[in-house]
């Protein structure tokens, strides 16, 4: 069997048959590496959502760049990559750059070396129930507060899912709002869509308030276990929400974020029904 047949068969052995054309010619890259380290196939299948959801979100980047009206327009371009080293290929992954970019004074920096944390983008939604003027947050056990110390490491968050490869943020934010808490939406409004740690990982946030109805004031469970999954969810009032912001209980951004547009936006979706 030639070089070729085993790569390809490589490629199809991890992707699969149905990853459209332009999805799988910006994953090979990444699955090949694996052929090339002498990765065995099924191990490189076992991370196939993981390859195609950080090759959707390269391609999104491409697509879709915020506007340079203050900032400047600098191309990526005018950046000298020097050298790219992975210094972690799993289930998750780490490149370290070596690279020179344009100085602000019109000179160029010396080279320097940077680590990335290559994330996937994500999509993140606070159910609200404008009716009953109440909302849902889901309860899991966090690694980040984990590995920081915190005494406390179990956080109150916005529904939250990674974007799969071929799916739109809207599309994450609907499945993920029946996986993590068996609710369906009826309407969802844009809040933002941001880098989360821009020093260091690629990671790409889509928030969003979702509209449903929320007819219960209480606790519930969610999650998938095959992911193993253990969530709590806590239907609480929009009075009780925002004294989580007022006590610090409300700890990490996407649901700061979130409450804040909500306090901003709320008198128009409750007369909007």
């Amino acid at each position: 069997m030639s070089d070729t047949q085993t790569r390809e068969g490589y490629l199809a052995a991890v992707l699969g048959p149905d990853v459209p054309s332009a999805l799988r010619h910006e994953a090979e890259p990444e699955v090949m590496r694996g052929h090339d380290h002498g990765v065995p196939a099924e191990e490189m299948a076992a991370r196939r959502a993981m390859i195609l959801s950080r090759a959707w979100a390269r391609m999104a980047a491409r697509t879709a760049p915020a506007p340079a009206g203050l900032r400047s327009d600098m191309p990526r371009d005018a950046v000298a990559e020097e050298s790219v080293l992975t210094t972690h290929d799993g289930f998750f992954l780490t490149r370290r750059y070596g690279l020179r970019h344009p100085r602000f004074d019109g000179g160029q920096s010396p080279q320097v070396s940077r680590d990335v944390f290559v994330a996937t983008d994500a999509a993140l939604v606070l159910p609200y129930d404008p009716a009953r003027d109440r909302v849902l947050l889901v309860e899991q056990f966090r690694m980040g507060p984990y590995g920081r110390g915190d005494p406390l490491p179990w956080m109150l968050e916005p529904v939250a899912g990674r974007v799969d490869g071929g799916e739109t943020p809207e599309e994450t934010a609907r499945r993920e709002c029946i996986e993590e808490a068996g609710l369906e939406l009826r309407g969802l409004e844009r809040i933002s869509s941001h880098y989360c740690t821009p020093g260091y990982s690629t990671e790409f946030f889509h928030l969003f308030v979702g509209l449903c109805d929320l007819p219960e004031a209480r606790q519930g469970r969610g999650g998938l276990a095959t992911e193993n999954e253990d969530i709590r969810t806590h239907v609480i009032g929009f009075d009780r929400a925002m004294g989580l912001l007022e006590s610090g209980e409300a700890n990490n951004g996407p649901l700061v974020l979130s409450l804040l547009w909500l306090e901003r936006e709320r008198a128009r979706l409750r007369a909007a029904g």
